[in-house]
């Protein structure tokens, strides 16, 4: 099994927003499916239909590696605020092909690790495509890429950051919504 590169940002090893999965990971040489729907709460139809889309790769010896959990966790995080499809297409935009890791401009952990933290930093502040691009900027700032594509991981990582945020946003705006409802219905 390959080890995850630690992520490079401004010179620093930065702090894995991908490490709580790698233990668990390391420990089974790779996980089952069953052992993935465990970690993601997600269903194995799912899954099985992200691979045979080609958004994640194939297992390898029916093991989930480091890049396969990465890569389901990020179209998990965008699901909900943007069509598969769409995350699909932004994650091949990034790194081509899923089963071929020769073409991929950042890893799936590094780009899960980034995408972790340009989240975590724009969902404090307004949600703006300015701020976004901005955030992105300034984490990718020193980031050493094994490609000179980094302004195409810039425009994804913005895309994709944008959406999930905004889905945040939209599971509170639907939470309220629901709330409202009940609070209508029981008086």
């Amino acid at each position: 099994m390959t080890e995850a590169p630690p992520s490079t940002m401004n010179g620093k090893t930065a702090v894995s927003a991908f490490s709580e999965f790698l233990p668990l990971i390391r420990a089974a040489d790779g996980l089952t499916l069953g052992q993935v729907c465990t970690v993601t709460t997600l269903e194995p139809s799912t899954i099985q239909n992200w691979i045979k889309r080609g958004f994640v790769p194939h297992p390898i010896a029916k093991k989930y590696r480091e890049r396969h959990i990465a890569r389901i966790l990020l179209i998990n995080a965008l699901r909900d605020s943007m069509p598969i499809d769409r995350v699909g297409a932004l994650m091949t935009y990034i790194n081509g092909n899923a089963d071929d890791e020769s073409d991929d401009i950042i890893s799936d952990v590094d780009l899960y690790d980034i995408f972790s933290k340009v989240t975590e930093e724009i969902g404090k502040d307004a949600v703006a495509n300015e701020s976004a691009g901005e955030r992105v900027e300034q984490i990718l700032n020193g980031f050493v890429s094994p490609s000179p594509e980094r302004e195409r991981l810039a425009r994804a990582l913005t895309i994709m950051a944008t959406a999930h945020v905004a889905g945040l946003y939209k599971k509170q705006a639907d939470r309220l919504y629901m709330d409202l409802v009940k609070e209508e219905n029981h008086e």
